[in-house]
This record gives structure tokens, sequence and C-alpha cells, in this order.
């Protein structure tokens, strides 16, 4: 059995889909949540000195979205098939665009030019992103792609509270087929578990 030690800040953000599919896994895994100011010490001893970092038997790897699809692949997730696999990208990168667009206005130091951008993120550019992923949840039974859970709706799920966060709303709300694909995620027995143990984080 291989030994698994996930570094990042205390918070979930993209931490949290690694967790959810190291949990779907039903691995232990040390969950190593670091302080802030222990950070100069601890970068740079991490890959390209960025975190998240997943230890596999002492190997240290990052990039959460490489990870996951690598644990997705070992849980059977990643699709039955190229094309399938490909679908699951699409929808995960495509969600990566929703994050950068939200990271732009909330990680912007200006405050004016922070309100400014969040009314057409809030009437634009998320209701746009959010419908599309709603039709594909529809197309898919609740899931992103090919009509079964994949690690990419595990991906999104995750890192969805952390959106959440940064945004003031929950964007499930108004969406019903995304609400699914919500629910199917937090019913799996072993991500309920997870959620039941985790610490308690404002991101």
């Amino acid at each position: 059995m291989p030994s698994y030690k996930l570094t990042y800040f205390p918070v979930a953000a993209l931490g949290e889909p690694i967790r959810f599919l190291l949990s779907y896994l039903g691995e232990d895994f040390e969950d190593y949540r670091f302080n802030s100011e222990d950070w100069p010490t601890i970068k740079p001893n991490m890959p390209f000195g960025k975190v998240p970092v997943l230890e596999v038997d002492g190997k240290k790897v990052h990039q959460s979205t490489a990870i996951s699809r690598y644990l997705g692949k070992l849980a059977k997730l990643a699709g039955k098939n190229d094309w399938e696999a490909l679908q699951i990208d699409v929808a995960v990168d495509t969600l990566h665009d929703m994050r950068q667009a939200i990271a732009n206005y909330w990680y912007d130091d200006n405050e004016e030019t922070k309100a400014k951008k969040l009314g057409p993120l809030k009437s634009e550019i998320l209701p746009f992103y959010l419908s599309k992923f709603d039709e594909l949840a529809k197309e898919n039974n609740g899931y992103l792609a090919n009509g079964e859970l994949s690690w990419g709706d595990l991906y999104f799920v995750a890192i969805s509270e952390y959106l959440i966060k940064m945004i003031g709303f929950d964007f499930y709300d108004k969406y019903e087929n995304l609400k699914q694909l919500r629910e199917n995620v937090l019913s799996l027995p072993k991500i309920q578990e997870w959620i039941k143990k985790r610490p308690k984080t404002d991101f």
C-alpha cells in the first residue's frame, strides 16, 4: 500500500479535491496543514515552490489537477477510453476558466477595480459558465461527463465550496442539475466520512 502525505495551507481550496479523491479511494493520508508563517521555510522544499503537494511513498508531486487525474485513474473514475477521459478533462479545464475569472476579482488588491469586476462577474460571467455546466449535468444524468461519476465531479464539488466563499453566494441555488451533481458526490459514503471528520476552515 502506498503512503500519502498532502502538504497545503490550512484551508480546503485547491487541496480539497485531492482529499476527496484520497478519501474516495479509502486511503489513509497525512493531511499536513502548515501555518502561513512557516511557508518561507517549507517553500524551498516544494517542487516549483508551490502547494498543494502530494507525497506518494516520499516522492513529491504538485499541480492539483494532475494529482487529481492520477488519483482518478487509480479510482477507475477517469473514463473507459481516451475519448471519455477527454470529456472529463474538458469539463475540469473549463471549471478552471471560471475559477480564474473569480480569482481575478477576489485577489484584486485595488478596491476600486475589484468593485467594478463584481457586477459583470455576477450578471454575465458566472451565469454563462454555470448555465453551461448545468446543461452538461443535465445531459449526463447529474454528472459532468459520460453519464457517470468521474474524478471531475469530485473535483468540481470539492473546489466549489472555495469558489462560493469567494463570491459570497451559493451558485448551486439556481441550477437544479448542478444541485443533483453536488448531491451525487456528497452522498458517496467515503465522501460523507471525510466531511464529518475534516477540520473546519474559512476557505
